[in-house]
């Protein structure tokens, strides 16, 4: 097998831990010694030991001499566990191939530098795209130390969200919602405004199996949430955080009763300040939100350039209908060279529905 070939076994590890290692990164490691596979793991949840050293802690086999491929710069420094380097040292391996450069200022460089200076080899940059790829949310957050938002929406062919009665269940089929859960598990976070509280009285919750609910942060700049809506009777189930710019205490104080962590935001004219809600959250760890809002927040947080990434579902269908909404509303942009540009798209297919993912440019 080639260096890619392993390489592309520990990225396969290491996506086993999405939804568990946040903020961390995403790492998987595979152990080979004479073209065999002596052992391959991952980072499992946050806290717990990391790919590396759960790979070599697990191995039954004599690693000197062996390589090491990790998905991820291995760390260097003490944190909620010991460096990855020191173990790798010890374990007798004497290569060391990595994906992805860490750029995480506790390490950046100093753990291939320490690696290298206790006479280990080192080569990076193996499938290095593919690497990052996987931890597009951990280099945004631990680069700006704001959450990574992915603005997720399903459209008819013609690019409707909904028909001009606002009906919009359902636009895509059973495969592509599915895939939207494995979404909601992946990011810490899904944020929607008030519109969308108010018209479908969602759960936002993940609907995987053994999954992990991201935390509900809802933009109702009024506080008009419902006492009696879905939200609110679950908060105390589901971590759920309201941003508004109220400044009504005693209403305020009806929610928190709740379970319901409330942010206040300066008044971005009449609305949350959504580059200040951005620090907040980020400031509570949470580093990669889905934003499944309406036409307005959508345009709300493109203005703003809060949004890294889009994640469109497109069904084999057609609405119509003049007054039938688009993904994003607002007032728009008044001409094509104010639009907001996109690129590297990817394309995953669901049945009859089409994914397309977008970084923003």
């Amino acid at each position: 097998m080639t260096d890619e070939e392993y390489m592309r076994i520990a990225i396969n590890e290491a996506i086993k831990g999405t939804g568990y290692t946040s903020p961390n990164p995403l790492v998987g490691a595979v152990i080979v010694k004479d073209g065999k596979i002596l052992n391959k793991d991952y980072h499992h949840k946050y806290g717990e030991f990391h790919a590396e050293r759960n790979a070599i802690l697990n191995c039954k086999e004599d690693m000197q001499g062996a390589d090491i491929y990790v998905t991820l710069e291995p760390c260097c420094h003490y944190g909620k566990t010991p460096p990855c380097t020191d173990i790798i040292i010890e374990s007798g391996i004497k290569r060391v191939f990595i994906g992805s450069a860490d750029p995480n200022p506790l390490v950046a460089g100093k753990g291939a530098e320490k690696l290298r200076s206790n006479g280990i080899e080192v080569i990076e940059g193996v499938l290095k795209d593919e690497c990052d790829k996987i931890n597009d949310v951990f280099f945004h957050y631990i680069t700006h130390k704001t959450p990574f938002v992915a603005m997720k929406y399903a459209m008819t062919a013609d690019g409707k969200i909904a028909t001009r009665t606002g009906a919009s269940q359902w636009i895509t089929g059973e495969t592509a919602r599915e895939n939207v859960h494995k979404s909601r598990l992946k990011y810490s976070g899904i944020m929607v405004g008030i519109g969308t509280v108010l018209k479908d009285d969602p759960m936002l919750t993940c609907r995987i199996t053994g999954g992990r609910n991201p935390i509900r942060i809802i933009c109702d700049s009024k506080l008009r949430t419902p006492f009696e809506s879905n939200i609110v009777k679950t908060a105390g189930e589901v971590p759920t955080i309201i941003a508004t710019v109220s400044e009504d205490k005693e209403l305020i104080e009806k929610y928190t009763d709740k379970n319901i962590t409330v942010i206040q935001t300066s008044d971005d004219n009449g609305h949350v300040d959504l580059n200040e809600l951005m620090i907040k959250l980020g400031e509570m760890k949470i580093d990669g939100i889905l934003l499944e809002g309406g036409g307005e927040l959508n345009f709300s947080a493109l203005k703003a350039g809060i949004v890294n990434k889009i994640e469109c579902y497109i069904a084999p269908k057609i609405f119509g209908g003049t007054e039938a909404k688009s993904p994003v509303g607002g007032i728009g942009v008044d001409v094509p060279d104010e639009a907001f540009v996109f690129e590297k798209p990817d394309v995953s297919f669901f049945d009859d529905d089409i994914l397309l993912e977008w970084r923003l440019k």
